[in-house]
């Protein structure tokens, strides 16, 4: 079942078109995440799934209804959760109050201590907001996001400010929250956080989906040339590695460091043939690894963006908000 379909959908903001013919599926359920650098699209699509923003063109379905339809928005939104980077919270109110408050807001919400226990801070249930630090602050928003058991999650950049404990109870949380049946939209600069959670990814750049799938094939990540590299002892030389190395499809260097890195398209055959050879002549392989292309790569060939200083972007403008 869809929950959120999307077909051809554009916007404009002047003469700089935003999101030029975007089409995607989300299946009640799943967890989805839309990866892309920052000005490429997705806080857009985002806006207009949420029916906060008007589209140009294209249909959209959010839980079966036009989120661009003012009579039905109202509706809309009590089935919604939202959490952005920063949501706007009394400084002067606990966290008890500020949940308590927000669960009113909707039809049949979570039990507010229940979302407190979720969200790791029943130790803050009476500490006043402003008291938090900002990774208590950001759980926080999560559960303002998920109090009002919501059947489809919005989360822009969760994790962002978030120590790795409080990272790893947010990933359990979501995947719990998933596995009851809501489905999550994630937008994310962690490449590891989207391979984690989603069970489809896409990437948007310069206003178009250039690749959708699941994050262990998307790109061809599943295809293609695999990377072995080990270190051999100082007294063994890479010439003396097995013939199956050196075939027509494999490339073998050695770095200035000793480590050796053999490509190959057959890795299995290869691996076989390396630690066969290894054994029989009482080797050692020392850090033996195969790595295929990570989603990181694949990101970086489709979109030419640095996750890594995008996501220190957000974490920092985070922080001034705070």
């Amino acid at each position: 079942m869809s929950v959120v379909s999307v077909r051809g959908l554009r916007k404009s903001y002047g003469s700089l078109t935003a999101v030029d013919d975007v089409s995607f599926e989300v299946q009640r359920g799943e967890v989805f995440a839309l990866l892309g650098p920052n000005g490429a699209g997705k806080t857009s699509t985002i806006e207009i799934l949420e029916g906060f923003r008007g589209r140009d063109g294209g249909e959209v379905r959010v839980l079966g209804i036009d989120p661009g339809v003012r009579s039905t928005q109202r509706w809309l939104r009590s089935q919604l959760g939202v959490v952005l980077q920063e949501l706007a919270v009394e400084p002067f109110l606990s966290v008890r109050q500020v949940l308590t408050r927000n669960a009113g807001y909707y039809p049949a919400p979570r039990p507010v201590e229940e979302v407190i226990e979720l969200i790791g801070l029943a130790e803050k249930a009476d500490a006043k907001v402003k008291t938090l630090s900002g990774g208590q602050q950001r759980r926080l928003d999560v559960g303002l996001g998920i109090v009002g058991a919501p059947a489809l999650l919005f989360l822009d950049e969760p994790t962002t400010g978030l120590d790795p404990a409080g990272r790893r109870m947010s990933w359990e949380l979501l995947q719990r929250l998933a596995g009851e049946g809501t489905t999550v939209i994630l937008t994310t600069h962690y490449m590891d956080e989207a391979e984690a959670l989603a069970q489809r990814v896409a990437i948007i750049a310069r206003g178009r989906i250039v690749a959708d799938g699941a994050p262990d094939t998307i790109g061809g990540r599943d295809r293609g040339a695999a990377t072995i590299r080990f270190r051999l002892p100082s007294d063994a030389g890479a010439e003396e590695l097995p013939e199956e190395c050196f075939e027509a499809d494999a490339q073998v260097r050695r770095d200035d460091g000793g480590a050796v890195e053999i490509q190959t398209d057959e890795e299995v055959r290869v691996l076989h043939a390396l630690t066969g050879w290894a054994q029989e002549r009482g080797v050692a392989l020392a850090g033996l690894t195969v790595r295929r292309n990570t989603l990181e790569d694949v990101y970086l060939r489709l979109t030419g963006g640095d996750p890594e200083r995008e996501r220190a972007g957000a974490e920092a403008e985070l922080v001034r908000s705070r």
